[in-house]
């Protein structure tokens, strides 16, 4: 297999990486936590949410793992470090501080403390918790999915800054 064709798959593998994780996440902030937070019984909520998310936590641990080796591998292979310094390529630092974010909370808050308080804080403020929880969601939602965007459109060569 030439390197040519390594970097695609590379790339192929990034793609559906990112794919698989922010849709992943798309669909737990736009369907499944505004559809738990209409839930009335507020044990129900968070066991059905504990068990969705916990299954969604652990494919996203696979995929943010494929897409940070596939970025790292194809950014190696390219020879692209000094891209990092052009501040019109700001695209592939958003890229890497969104895959740093989520890779924290999957494999260092979450088990750390972040599964333990946000259990405890369901327990006595449900609907505070749901309502924050679905807030940071959105937050992060919106930084990938702005860092998708920029990224499709910085590879194709459009310049979004001078």
């Amino acid at each position: 297999m030439t390197s040519y064709e390594v970097f695609v798959i590379a790339r192929a593998l990034h793609v559906l990486g990112v794919v698989m994780w922010i849709g992943g996440v798309a669909f737990v902030t736009t369907v499944l936590i505004p559809s738990l937070r209409r839930m009335p019984d507020a044990d129900k909520r968070l066991e059905l949410f504990e068990k969705l998310e916990g299954r969604f936590s652990f494919q996203a641990k696979i995929v943010t793992v494929i897409t940070g080796a596939s970025g790292f591998y194809m950014v190696h292979h390219l020879d692209g470090w000094a891209r990092f310094k052009e501040p019109a390529l700001w695209w592939m630092h958003a890229m890497v501080l969104v895959w740093v974010m989520f890779t924290l909370v999957l494999f260092v808050l979450e088990p750390l403390f972040l599964h333990r308080w946000f259990h405890e804080r369901a327990k006595r403020d449900p609907d505070g918790t749901f309502r924050l929880v679905h807030r940071m969601h959105v937050i992060l939602l919106t930084l990938s999915l702005i860092a998708v965007a920029a990224a499709v459109a910085g590879v194709r060569g459009l310049r979004l800054l001078p």
